[in-house]
């Protein structure tokens, strides 16, 4: 997602697109603890000859920086580490800012690229800020369309001014998080934005996005919602805006069928932890609005603190010896898959650690087991192609996890943009009863390493398991289909798209008889498939005679529903002949309106 093509670091105006946003944007903007469990009741304990090894626990690195409310300079360390990353967007740095149990005053956390937010508690309340945790888009004059990869988890906020600024764009999840007061999720001056996701959150004002294109809001309470431009979507959210799509677009369902929260690190008086969050079944509002979560909790010295630097064989090694792995920020080069074959393995990531496979591999794989959670970390495409970049499930697994699934939270894939880098499928979902609960699968239309060839991703996401969820999902750009779902009974609430800018010409995206590849394809096989809320954009701006036949794909059978689906060409470059399949009228001329379906069949 972005406006015209950048040459980094230095932004250069807005044009194209963001023109066409700014139009479309001025007409819409008018429980108790349960269980915390001993080391014994978590994750085996490796042997102690295996952990002599490679012990567990340790320091988190230069790069996690923990405050206290007695720490001197808090404001000065978090302006120094906004001034590093405002608008380093494919720099290498990377932060973790953690705020221990306690009360804070008159902070401003401004947060730039790569940089992750968090309180040490528990529940959100018992971190409380009174002042700000803000995202803004000065750095690119107003417009908030690449404000990516930051995140905001665990705190209470109390606004100077009695709302919260929170502009952001894709893969800058909003998460556990009580904001006493409003959240504006637009700029500074109301200019362009491109996002969002917020999760487990109470926001007890009023949500006001402004131009926000499209938001997904899961498993909050809101005191209200201001308006909408595409495609809002709320599931699970008490005080959300009632069922309207098209117009206005809300998308709304009562409930979440299946949710299990992002694991977190809190104390536990001096003690690091990380709490692993229950799995809730038509799950509504926030997880700990009656004190602290529901879930297990385990002990720092049960996880390998990986360092940058380390070898992709030390993290199989700290793996297969029972140790979970938590990524410390920085950039993590792999000549082999980490490899997790042990049910309930969690894999986390503090400040946007970063995995690059270097020689063609895989960068990480699951074995058909129950309960990995994998949580906060960026996958970067190599130079030498892999075939596929994250893999849950061997092909053909079959197992049964729906007593305990394994979740994909806040893990993101960027092909291109920092560099030349290239794979056929970014995400392959092959075990069943997985939720990938929020991510950004995204083949690069600006930065560096970035054309048509130059960081060729024929596919985004493949999901070939049965019963996946997806909630949150958001893929961009690819050459080819950005998402195919093979599996039955699949299910995706809120869907964000746009096709590959770059494509040269007609002939570069022709499809046997059809124009083009659709955004969401379900294959012709399935039986059973429902979505909700699904949009896909168009701006071909190489080629703006391009003729895209739809965005949507699927079979013509009962079991194969949507609900509230839309494409858009934006300010007519390219357009859409349908919406799914050839049901939907056209997107027309240069009007950034979107064409929408309320329910197919």
């Amino acid at each position: 997602m972005s406006a015209a093509p950048i040459d980094p670091p230095t932004p250069r105006p807005a044009v194209g697109r963001r023109t066409v946003l700014g139009a479309a944007a001025a007409v819409a903007t008018g429980s108790a603890l349960s269980g915390l469990s001993s080391p014994a009741s978590a994750a085996p304990t490796a042997p102690k000859a295996a952990r002599a090894a490679l012990p567990g626990g340790g320091d988190l690195g230069p790069n996690v920086i923990v405050f206290d409310p007695s720490t001197a300079g808090i404001q000065a360390k978090l302006d120094e580490v906004f001034r590093k990353q405002e608008s380093a967007q494919f720099g290498t740095g990377r932060y973790a800012l953690f705020f221990k149990p306690g009360t804070y005053s008159g902070l401003n956390a401004q947060l730039g690229f790569y940089t992750s937010i968090a309180g040490l508690g528990l529940s959100p309340d018992d971190t409380t800020i009174n002042g700000d945790v803000t995202v803004d888009a000065g750095w690119f004059n107003g417009n908030a369309t690449q404000n990516f990869w930051r995140s905001a988890e665990n705190l209470a906020l109390v606004p100077v001014n009695g709302t919260n600024r929170w502009a952001v764009a894709q893969a800058a999840p909003f998460r556990r998080m009580h904001v006493r007061g409003g959240l504006n999720l637009a700029p500074d001056g109301y200019g362009w934005a491109s996002g969002g996701y917020i999760a487990d959150s109470r926001i007890d004002g009023q949500v006001a996005p402004y131009s926000q294109q499209q938001w997904y809001t899961r498993d909050s309470s809101v005191g209200g919602w201001a308006n909408a431009v595409w495609n809002m979507v709320f599931s699970g959210v008490e005080g959300a805006p009632a069922q309207t799509f098209p117009n206005p677009p809300y998308t709304t369902l009562d409930t979440t069928p299946v949710s299990r929260e992002k694991p977190f690190l809190y104390l536990d008086g001096s003690e690091y932890r990380v709490f692993l969050p229950e799995k809730r079944t038509n799950a509504r509002g926030v997880t700990w609005g009656n004190g602290t979560p529901r879930g297990t909790s385990l002990p720092l010295s049960q996880f390998y603190v990986a360092k940058p630097g380390v070898s992709a064989a030390t993290l199989n090694q700290a793996l297969t010896e029972g140790l979970h792995l938590l990524l410390t920020p920085g950039i993590y080069h792999l000549d082999q898959a980490v490899q997790v074959n042990r049910a309930n393995s969690v894999v986390l990531g503090l400040g946007y650690a970063t995995l690059i496979p270097d020689n063609g591999v895989t960068a990480l794989k699951v074995a058909d087991v129950d309960g990995v959670r994998l949580a906060g970390f960026l996958i970067d495409a190599g130079q030498v192609n892999s075939a596929t970049l994250l893999e849950v499930g061997p092909q053909g697994a079959t197992q049964d996890h729906s007593a305990n699934p394994t979740t994909v939270q806040d893990v993101f894939v960027r092909i291109g943009g920092a560099g030349a880098g290239k794979a056929t499928t970014s995400i392959v979902v092959n075990s069943r009863h997985t939720i990938v609960d929020h991510t950004w699968v995204w083949r690069a239309d600006h930065g560096t390493g970035v054309g048509w060839e130059t960081n060729r991703a024929d596919y985004g996401v493949v999901v070939n398991g049965d019963d996946v969820l997806a909630t949150g999902l958001f893929v961009e750009h690819f050459n080819k289909y950005d998402v195919q779902w093979f599996g039955e009974r699949g299910r995706t609430i809120f869907f964000q798209n746009e096709k590959a800018y770059d494509a040269p010409n007609q002939a570069a995206i022709q499809n046997g008889s059809l124009r083009g590849y659709a955004a969401y394809k379900v294959g012709d096989s399935v039986t059973s498939h429902e979505g909700w809320g699904l949009g896909s954009y168009c701006f071909y701006n190489v080629d703006p005679t391009i003729i895209q036949h739809h965005g949507f794909a699927a079979p013509n059978v009962g079991g194969v529903k949507f609900h509230n689906i839309l494409v858009v060409s934006l300010g007519g470059q390219g357009q859409y002949a349908h919406v799914v399949n050839d049901i939907g009228a056209p997107t027309s001329g240069t009007d950034t309106v979107p064409s929408t379906v309320v329910s197919y069949p």
